[in-house]
């Protein structure tokens, strides 16, 4: 069964990428891009998530990163997953979406 909710997305746990009620946790703004922690319960801990997003040319653009961190806390995981975040904007930037 456990094999079902995650394939379906069931079971409420955050999987598939997602914050609880697919939400972010928090979010912040960094050079003019918008960052978004998405950490979700993997295992009993929760894992590194975000996204990174842009308004270019009139088109929202987005990069999706997962990391193998894992947090007993929630409010560590949406630490991380902004400082994560952060670093991909300030050495990638735009090319990120490339």
């Amino acid at each position: 069964m456990s094999f079902l909710k995650k394939l379906f997305g069931l079971g409420g746990g955050g999987e598939g990428g997602e914050a609880p009620e697919g939400k972010p946790a928090k979010e912040i703004e960094h050079k003019g891009f918008l960052i978004q922690a998405t950490p979700f319960k993997a295992d009993g801990q929760y894992q590194t998530c975000g996204v990174v997003s842009k308004e270019i040319g009139g088109e929202r653009k987005e990069h999706r990163f997962i990391r193998a961190d894992r947090f007993a806390s929630m409010d560590d995981a949406v630490d991380v997953s902004l400082r994560k975040g952060t670093q991909l904007v300030d050495e990638q930037g735009e090319r990120m979406f490339a």
